[in-house]
């Protein structure tokens, strides 16, 4: 039977936000002091990633010590030199003859349109490290890389509903998987029955049936294909953490099969003008079968992504949904 849980039975991992809330952007890092397993599984069609190729299973690295999530787009990329100098700072890493290389791993998703034309950067990086080290619970809303998410873009941003950063954890016995997810989709959020929960609204601010937006968005894209390409704007990014003990092949497939809850809860997903990505750390303290680790994954991760929107807040001329 599957219990609530929080990230702090997941003793293995820190986890940490750092936002600017004036520019509308922010990232939030997950620490893994001893190294841990590591995975990754990337779809749709505008990625910003960086040292995603490590993780291949047949790529000589086994262990990461961090991943990153932000904003900014491929500029939040910097970031995560920030969280790397601030863990070779704690002496976190690799150790090579006198050298030390934390190995960090992350993706950014697109909320450049929000706010001042700032974006994640070293200092916010090593800011975030910082976070993690404090100790202080894992804030739900408008924080770290949810800062600036929004859902529901079929239409244009201006008819988006405010997304944010979201958190889930369930245990079964002793094993323990958590999920956390920047919630920044191109389509609409939809509750497990279908009905649309969060996304793109009309002009009345109610949010519209994901058919007739789909219809309407094609129409739109027609349009544009005639022209320049759509630009990717979106991406959501999630993170499943565990106290399993995996190999890199099978927190690889545990991302794979935890985009399931993407394909779950967002319509459409995996777009061209989305990167979503899921990365799967484990710290290998409890012996568990993979499909089952995967599975608890998928749920946690759906019900993170229904947290991340109830716990956004109206921001940037964007309503909460």
């Amino acid at each position: 039977m599957l219990e609530k849980s929080s990230l702090g039975a997941l003793s293995a991992f820190r986890f940490g936000h750092a936002h600017d809330d004036v520019a509308g952007t922010g990232c939030t890092v997950v620490v893994a002091p001893q190294g841990a397993c590591c995975g990754v599984d990337v779809r749709g069609g505008g990625p910003a990633t960086r040292e995603t190729d490590l993780l291949r299973p047949e790529n000589m690295i086994e262990d990461v010590h961090a991943v990153v999530l932000a904003g900014g787009s491929a500029f939040g990329l910097e970031a995560s030199c920030g969280v790397m100098e601030a863990l070779a700072g704690r002496d976190i890493g690799f150790h090579l003859e006198g050298a030390c290389v934390p190995i960090v791993v992350g993706a950014c998703l697109f909320d450049l349109l929000v706010g001042e034309n700032r974006h994640p950067d070293k200092a916010m990086g090593a800011a975030a490290v910082a976070a993690a080290f404090d100790g202080a619970p894992l804030a739900e809303g408008n924080v770290g890389a949810g800062t600036g998410a929004s859902v529901g873009k079929l239409l244009g941003s201006a008819r988006a509903t405010k997304a944010g950063f979201g958190v889930e954890v369930l245990r079964a016995g002793e094993l323990v998987v958590g999920a956390l997810v920047a919630l920044n989709a191109l389509g609409n959020v939809v509750a497990p029955d279908g009905k649309a929960v969060a996304g793109c609204r009309d002009e009345t601010g109610a949010v519209l049936d994901g058919i007739d937006a789909l219809m309407q968005a094609a129409a739109q894209l027609a349009q544009a294909a005639q022209g320049q390409p759509p630009v990717p704007r979106n991406t959501t990014l999630g993170v499943v953490v565990t106290n399993a003990r995996l190999t890199k092949a099978a927190a690889t497939k545990v991302s794979s099969t935890a985009q399931d809850a993407y394909a779950r809860a967002i319509k459409p997903v995996h777009t061209s003008q989305d990167g979503d990505t899921v990365f799967t750390l484990a710290s290998g303290e409890v012996e568990a079968l993979p499909d089952l680790v995967a599975a608890i994954a998928t749920e946690a991760l759906q019900s993170a992504i229904y947290r991340a929107v109830k716990a956004a807040e109206a921001a940037y001329g964007l309503p909460a949904g």
